[in-house]
């Protein structure tokens, strides 16, 4: 990988210092996908849910690598960005293994690890770009999970089979079925 960075041993060409840019959102794309996979069959947890909108956040608009939003690289600049792509390498490793065990939880966590490392990429690489904190994203979508499971499960009252019994009938008055056996 360092070699792909930082260019090969035949000497650096001139658009190696783009690569780092690249794999990168190849990289997060992948987990991301290989994560979505394993949440997919249950109703995804507020944590999950965040991980993976923090995920979409730091990929959405990602620029070519020739756009003019990128910026070439100072040395170390790129060096930064080789201790990120490290970094998140070491946390995707984490992350298969977590998969390989069937551990969503530590998938989670790790996933926001591999996010954090890609967004500070795309910071070096594009420093004009807005990205939005996993903080800012939790929160958010903490607000509207509370709100979905609010519409799933009330919590301003346990009724008593009396009230749903009346709130059944109440239904079936309603649409036309109450009474008509």
């Amino acid at each position: 990988m360092n070699d792909a960075i930082s260019g090969s041993n035949d000497g650096p060409k001139a658009d190696d210092w783009q690569i780092g840019l690249k794999i990168a959102a190849e990289r997060l794309s992948i987990v991301r996908y290989v994560f979505l996979v394993q949440i997919e069959d249950g109703i995804a947890s507020a944590a999950q849910r965040a991980s993976l909108e923090y995920a979409d956040a730091v990929l959405i608009g990602w620029p070519e690598i020739d756009s003019p939003e990128v910026v070439e690289l100072t040395e170390a600049q790129a060096k930064v960005v080789r201790e990120h792509m490290e970094l998140m390498e070491s946390y995707i490793a984490k992350f298969s293994q977590m998969e390989h065990d069937g551990d969503i939880d530590g998938m989670t966590d790790t996933l926001i690890r591999i996010t954090e490392r890609v967004a500070e990429v795309r910071r070096l690489y594009q420093p004009e770009f807005p990205l939005p904190t996993f903080a800012e994203i939790r929160r958010v979508v903490q607000e509207e999970w509370d709100e979905d499971m609010g519409k799933i499960d009330p919590q301003e009252s346990d009724p008593t089979a009396d009230e749903i019994e009346r709130e059944t009938e109440s239904a079936d008055d309603a649409s036309g079925e109450g009474g008509q056996a």
